[in-house]
């Protein structure tokens, strides 16, 4: 089982701002940097599945009516996402561009 590693926020990714796209390790920001470039909401095409991916490192998803089905937090490395779902759960995924996500078998596409 993978042991959950503490998220570091802050001026790294202000002064890096492309590291993602680089394979290094970003974060949801905080003091006013930029965030993160795959923060935001991601649903499957029939929308049963939402993974709100939050600029302060957690995410929340819905599930069907199951409004924050699971919420936990998460860690961007390059094209590559960890879940730590506040059970104990883990799960990942990866960015296939800057609007597809693949997690669990499923694809989910960015919203606006």
């Amino acid at each position: 089982m993978r042991k959950p590693i503490a998220l570091a926020f802050g001026a790294a990714l202000a002064a890096h701002p492309g590291a993602a796209e680089h394979g290094g390790s970003t974060h949801p920001a905080q003091d006013g940097a930029a965030p993160h470039p795959y923060v935001g909401m991601w649903v499957t095409e029939d929308n049963r599945v939402r993974h709100n991916l939050l600029p302060n490192g957690r995410y929340d998803e819905a599930r069907g009516t199951r409004e924050s089905a699971y919420q936990g937090r998460y860690e961007v490395t390059g094209n590559h996402i960890d879940y730590w779902d506040d059970t104990g759960f883990t799960a990942d995924g990866t960015f296939v561009d800057d609007n597809t996500l693949h997690h669990g078998g499923m694809i989910l596409y960015r919203r606006d």
